[in-house]
């Protein structure tokens, strides 16, 4: 049976930065009010010509130059979304056009802030099974399209930003060891996005009750986020028999400071075993533990051989952990060059877009 092991990574976030100091210019609140629930400075927040595909993009690209892997030899693309570019087509179909992963199955995942969690699971399952070899998995954001700037209680979490994962199968040992997924709907009114779906479709009346902006129970999203996180770290590493002195670090969901702290002290493990780049970027939701992951392994944390556990919970309710030891790029006899693949692709999506054009006119002209 294959490995499935994580050797390509990548992220992107856009330029534009909103400190605490340019969100107390919109509500009451104050850096030092925000700072002290949240641990959040600043959050990435993307441009109108940024889309959540077009990070995604940037992302994916970045994990495939890492890897040494084209896209034309993947086989799935998952991307997980709490902010889709639309309801359907699948943002993963776009991604899959624009990089031209030309023979890639490519699909969406919800599970809103646990998404990455459960679409590297999924991944690695496809790869452990023998039925693919090379799997792209993607968190992607634009949630402050969905944030209402007026709500003090919301708008001070989120940013907009990707992080891409390169699995790919190998006979040696390693790579992803374990996974949970668990969900507990009953909770699903405490973190929800309710307009735009078949409940309640776009209406005058929806926009003006502000159904189209997210909605939190604050107080109850911490109470289940600090429980889960230890408990399904736990189950994800007894599951292979392994302890937490054996890991070498912890990288969670950043969602709030104040919450990785108090599942450091449930988990009785000290803080500074935590990837934490949460100050920076804020709630990026299925963006938040690759962003994470890769800036660990640019700041030369996290490397190959350590043995690592990401842990993420949110909206459904949802949560899920996934042990995994990091791997690296497997050798190749030459260099691959992902970014080229675009212009291809460019060229490729629009020949399609004209011979359907062409396919139209003669079914016509026959009917």
């Amino acid at each position: 049976m294959p490995y499935a092991h994580i050797t390509g990574w990548g992220m992107s976030v856009p330029e534009s930065v909103l400190t605490n100091d340019d969100i107390a210019k919109m509500v009451d609140t104050s850096d030092e009010w925000i700072r002290e629930r949240t641990g959040i400075r600043e959050r990435r927040i993307a441009k109108e010509d940024q889309f959540t595909s077009t990070l995604a993009v940037e992302a994916a690209i970045k994990a495939l130059k890492v890897a040494n892997l084209a896209p034309t030899e993947l086989d799935l693309i998952i991307v997980t979304s709490s902010s889709p570019e639309y309801i359907f087509p699948a943002t993963a179909s776009l991604v899959q056009d624009q990089i031209g992963a030309t023979k890639a199955g490519a699909f969406d995942l919800s599970a809103a802030c646990s998404g990455f969690i459960y679409a590297t699971n999924m991944a690695a399952q496809s790869i452990r099974s023998g039925s693919i070899k090379n799997a792209l998995v993607i968190g992607s954001e634009t949630l402050s399209r969905f944030t209402n700037w007026k709500d003090r209680g919301t708008c001070i979490l989120f940013g907009d930003g990707a992080g891409a994962f390169v699995l790919q199968a190998s006979e040696k040992p390693g790579g992803v060891l374990s996974a949970v997924m668990r969900s507990d709907g009953s909770g699903a009114d405490s973190l929800t996005l309710q307009g735009g779906g078949s409940r309640h479709p776009a209406t005058e009346e929806t926009v003006h009750e502000g159904k189209h902006f997210v909605q939190m129970d604050g107080k109850a999203v911490f109470r289940f986020a600090t429980r889960v996180m230890s408990s399904a770290t736990r189950e994800a590493l007894e599951r292979i028999g392994m302890n937490l002195e054996e890991v070498d670090w912890i990288i969670p969901h950043q969602a709030n400071y104040r919450i990785i702290e108090t599942a450091s002290k449930y988990l009785k493990v000290p803080l500074d075993k935590f990837i934490i780049n949460v100050d920076r970027y804020g709630n990026t939701s299925t963006a938040s533990i690759p962003i994470a992951a890769v800036e660990a392994v640019e700041q030369g944390k996290l490397k190959s051989g350590n043995k690592v556990v990401f842990v993420g919970f949110g909206a459904g309710l949802a949560w899920g952990a996934l042990v995994a030891q990091w791997s690296g790029p497997i050798p190749a006899k030459k260099n691959v060059y992902p970014e080229q693949y675009r212009i291809f692709a460019r060229l490729r999506s629009l020949l399609r877009r004209v011979l359907r054009f062409i396919e139209g006119l003669l079914s016509r002209r026959e009917l």
